[in-house]
């Protein structure tokens, strides 16, 4: 499941879910099979969560109540079964550290131009110089632009993109070395090692749980109801 907002790209691991605030602009693009179950939080009721999109931790127990919440009527009373369910499940909600593929969207309009590029062609290895050329800057310049709006490198930058874009190719269940060559590794050791420093598995072994899992991912998100929370 891939997240896209005007503020950045997520595609969240196995057994997670996304919190996406009221009002946020946001489009959802599924790679291969997904059963997704979806929350909506009265914003009285979420005060305290986190104001921007974030990753939310699935333990177990949250997991099975998400999944038997949408057994549940959709009107319930003060005090019923319905509620206390729904209350158990915003106190089981636990929000991630920053995932490290979470990926900045950049605002400067030339760094811009480059995100639009490389997410059609996450393979190509234009230098920051090059980038430069092409899109009226020099590479010093680009190069402090991305510490100061993206907050990393535009080496890590890209590879966070290039990483993103390889886990929803695997979700398609494309193979291994098609995914390294398309997103611009030389070899498939070069991949596997940068993706296992990154997510901590090899490729072969990040969806797994997946098939084991009753549903892959779940949105979180806040919006009206009739219905306490």
């Amino acid at each position: 499941m891939t997240v896209t907002t005007v503020g950045g790209v997520w595609v969240p691991p196995p057994l997670r879910a996304m919190w996406i605030p009221a009002f946020a602009e946001h489009r959802i693009r599924a790679s291969g099979h997904l059963s997704m179950r979806t929350l909506y939080i009265k914003p009285e009721a979420s005060r305290d969560f986190p104001p921007s999109c974030r990753v939310v931790s699935v333990s177990p127990l949250l997991r099975e109540l998400i999944v038997y919440s949408a057994t549940l009527p959709r009107f319930y009373e003060p005090g019923s079964h319905g509620e206390r369910v729904m209350r158990l499940i915003l106190d089981l909600v636990r929000f991630s550290d920053p995932f490290p593929l979470d990926l900045p969207i950049p605002r400067d309009a030339r760094l811009r131009r480059m995100f639009d590029e490389l997410s059609a062609h996450p393979a190509e290895c234009r230098t920051l110089e090059e980038w430069g050329l092409r899109v009226g800057a020099t590479g010093r310049t680009l190069s402090r632009l991305f510490r100061a709006e993206m907050g990393m490198s535009f080496h890590q930058w890209r590879q966070q993109l290039r990483l993103l874009e390889a886990l929803r190719l695997l979700g398609r269940e494309e193979s291994i070395t098609n995914v390294a060559l398309d997103v611009g590794y030389s070899s498939l050791s070069a991949f596997v090692s940068v993706f296992r420093k990154a997510l901590g598995v090899t490729p072969g072994r990040y969806f797994l749980s997946i098939t084991s899992a009753s549903f892959g991912a779940s949105s979180i998100r806040p919006g009206p109801s009739p219905n306490p929370p």
